[in-house]
């Protein structure tokens, strides 16, 4: 994976779950109301933060590919 990818957390939708940190430890961070922030917004791609992603219960998390936009998770359908 050579790609960069922008990460974002939508924290209306976010619960505060943690599954992101505990799958991304260095990918995600919970700030003290327990809302999911990405630790680097703009970074190489990491199969755990897209693991993290797909594992968010709220699906509270985009990742797009830096230089076009488009979607890596979730996939546009």
């Amino acid at each position: 994976m050579g790609d960069r990818w922008r990460v974002e957390v939508d924290r209306s939708v976010c619960i505060g779950s943690g599954m992101c940190v505990s799958i991304a430890p260095d990918g995600f961070t919970l700030d003290s109301a327990r809302q999911s922030h990405p630790a680097r917004p703009e970074s190489g791609a990491a199969e755990d933060v897209l693991e993290a992603a797909e594992g968010c219960p709220v699906e509270a998390i985009t990742i797009t590919l830096l230089d076009s936009g488009e979607a890596v998770f979730p996939p546009e359908g």
